[in-house]
Formats: structure tokens, sequence, C-alpha cells
């Protein structure tokens, strides 16, 4: 129904703006992503919108660009996650740090998101984790995200990955790190050279 809003921003709060347009004025549920990356009160925005349509209610949620919009609807096309869900979700990670969490099976990563338990972060790897290298935003390579998803694989990488996680490192940051490394290097190098790159 509405594709993009463009208009004054007259209210923002920790998770939602309204943006008027002609005299009316549109509240749209939002991300801490897209709240950072838009002006403040008195300025203007443009945010890409999806309706939610429910029995007792329409809400429209708005993004920042294009690629977050994308993700949402990915989100919610996975099972048990609703917009809410989502939004969560895309608070606690861009795009491009969900896509690498994705595709690097980061399950805890993504249970940070408030309200995001185990079995929903699990699904939404399971469901998603195939489907990355080519819904990837366009500034992650999908070469970038094929070497995640090969280090969740198994062999001295993963291990090295495992290792930097235990330090306290994400595994989708450690997993980035390592991306591309010799397979064939011991753990102990791999993790000397996943904290050269980390630091």
């Amino acid at each position: 129904m509405f594709y993009s809003i463009t208009g004054k921003i007259v209210y923002s709060d920790t998770s939602s703006v309204a943006l008027e347009c002609g005299g009316v004025a549109f509240h749209c549920t939002v991300s801490l992503n897209t709240l950072k990356n838009i002006d403040r009160i008195g300025g203007t925005a443009t945010l890409y919108t999806y309706l939610s349509v429910r029995e007792d209610a329409l809400e429209l949620f708005g993004f920042y660009d294009s690629q977050e919009l994308a993700f949402f609807k990915m989100l919610i096309g996975v099972s048990g996650v609703g917009p809410k869900a989502a939004i969560s979700i895309l608070s606690q990670h861009t795009p491009n740090a969900l896509a690498l969490s994705i595709a690097a099976g980061d399950v805890k990563s993504i249970t940070k998101a408030p309200g995001v338990g185990p079995k929903i972060a699990q699904r939404v790897v399971l469901e998603l984790k195939d489907k990355m290298a080519k819904l990837a935003p366009s500034h992650v390579s999908s070469e970038e995200v094929s070497g995640v998803q090969q280090i969740s694989m198994g062999g001295n990488v993963s291990e090295a990955v495992s290792a930097l996680t235990a330090l306290g490192f994400s595994a989708a940051d450690a997993a980035k790190a390592l991306a591309g490394a010799d397979a064939e290097m011991r753990v102990e190098d791999l993790i000397k050279l996943g904290l050269k790159k980390l630091y």
C-alpha cells in the first residue's frame, strides 16, 4: 500500500517516529538502526514502509533503506517471527551483521535481541542460512558470506572460531576475521591471525 513516506519528523522515541506529510502525521515503528540513520525532530526523513494488517490493528513499520526493509520481510517470513521480533533483531544487528551471523550459524548473537529466545534464533538460522548469499545486502560480498558458511562446517578454522568466541568475540566477527584463511594452518596460528584482525 505504501512504498515510502517522506516528511518532517514531528515525533520520535526509542522505537518509533512520526512523519508529517501534507498535514497528516504517519506513526512508524522503527529499529534503533533506523533511528541512528535519520534526522532529529524538525528534520526531514524518507522511510521505506511495511504495513502490518491484523484483525485488531494496522501498524506501519519504517526503514531507513530498502536493504533493512528486505531483511525485515525475510525475518517475518520465518515461522514464529512476528514484526516486533523482526524489529528487535534489526535493532540489535545491521543487515550486514545479521547476514554474517546467520551465515555463521551464530544463534547466540541473535538471542541478544530483546524478546528473541534460542528457539526463534535457531529457526532464523535454519530457515535463512542457505539464502544468505542471495539475500545479503549489496555491501556484503557473496564470497564473504560463502567464506563464513565454510567456516561453520568444521575443521581447524572452525576450532579457531570457537576459541575466539570463548575469548568474548561474537561467532560472526570471529568467522569474518578468519574467512579465506588457509584451513591447513594450525589452530594456534589461526587464533593469532584472528586476534590481529579483530584488534
